[in-house]
């Protein structure tokens, strides 16, 4: 079992959880009858828990995907947590496998794979690999706020682009627009696209569903710039949260197409293991006249619980409702004229980095 503390709500943070890890066994609880509130500086440290950086030296940086749920291989992931604060990111249960928790640790506690590119071209360089698309990111934001300084994931597209390798990316960071100049170069190319996460239009929501990221207008402007240099762009209406964001697919989808995406996908809310309670909080401390609605809706689409790992079940539920929104988002996609899927990449490019072309 895991242990939480809950605090006084953190500026700019997702949860005010404090979640040890469920593979701990150390378990540390705060006593907030302890904090005197006068004491200022106590106050200000629970409401403003500073981030915290880690150097990350794994030995690899390209993971393998097996499922039949998402639309590729292989993923490369600069970072191990993730500033933005999404109170309903399912990747929060990997800090767990960090000795970190999945609450305020995966906010606070980040992880940085400085030697990604290095590590990517060696991964590029093995022998017999035949080149398929690469995703940046599959597990946490690869342009939260510290690439703006840190450059990792425009030195995986460097490399990505002297080898002719295909990418695909997706973000709901507008910091990706510093790069339009390598991403314009690769889809000239045709080996990259680019999905935006966009789960509405309405700020007042994002602001504290999603209190480090972009705004619903940014986003925009970032498909606008990214399409008008002949960048594809795939706007993902996810998660879609039944009895919260659910009725705003079609709005989404046709302000997206205004902007220039060119096709769209959706994934349903999902709530394994730790994130579960993290978002259930979230819910009681910022939506709570919507809590029941949105708990009592997802159950209906996750037969009855709140999380469902089945493969071909657990991006879009399944069940009466989970039909209705399916039929929703297709036809506000033809509508809005928008294609089910991104292009396909070219794969015929590729130069093993420092190598000669090889001959298939």
């Amino acid at each position: 079992m895991t242990s939480s503390s809950k605090s006084p709500s953190p500026v700019g943070r997702g949860t005010g959880l404090r979640s040890s890890g469920r593979f701990e066994a150390v378990r540390i609880d705060i006593d907030l009858t302890q904090i005197d509130p006068d004491d200022d500086d106590a106050v200000q440290r629970l409401q403003r828990p500073r981030t915290q950086y880690f150097e990350d030296e794994s030995r690899t940086v390209v993971s393998e995907n097996h499922s039949p749920d998402v639309p590729f291989r292989y993923s490369l992931n600069p970072y191990r947590g993730c500033l933005h604060g999404c109170s309903y990111c399912y990747a929060r249960p990997y800090h767990e496998y960090l000795g970190a928790g999945p609450g305020l640790d995966f906010e606070t506690r980040i992880f940085v794979k400085r030697s990604a590119p290095e590590l990517f071209r060696r991964w590029l360089r093995r022998p017999g690999y035949r080149p398929e698309p690469v995703m940046m990111s599959g597990i946490t934001d690869c342009y939260q706020p510290a690439e703006r300084v840190l450059g990792i994931t425009r030195g995986c597209l460097q490399t990505a682009l002297d080898a002719g390798q295909p990418m695909s990316l997706i973000t709901k960071n507008g910091l990706i627009r510093r790069d339009v100049d390598l991403l314009a170069e690769l889809a000239h190319r045709r080996l990259v696209h680019v999905a935006v996460s966009l789960t509405g239009l309405d700020q007042s929501l994002t602001r504290v569903l999603e209190p480090a990221t972009s705004s619903p207008a940014a986003r925009l402007r970032t498909i606008r710039t990214l399409s008008e240099h002949g960048i594809p762009v795939h706007v993902m209406a996810a998660p879609v949260i039944p009895g919260l964001n659910d009725s705003a697919i079609p709005a989404i989808l046709n302000a997206a197409a205004d902007a220039g995406a060119s096709s769209a996908g959706w994934i349903l809310l999902r709530l394994p293991s730790s994130v579960a309670p993290i978002f259930e909080d979230w819910l009681q401390r910022h939506r709570p006249h919507a809590s029941r609605k949105v708990l009592s809706r997802l159950k209906q689409m996750r037969q009855g619980k709140l999380s469902d790992s089945r493969f071909g079940q657990r991006m879009t539920g399944s069940g009466e409702l989970a039909e209705q929104i399916g039929t929703l988002f297709r036809v506000a996609c033809r509508r809005a004229g928008l294609a089910p899927s991104a292009p396909p990449l070219a794969t015929d490019q590729f130069r093993p980095p420092g190598g000669q072309l090889r001959l298939f």
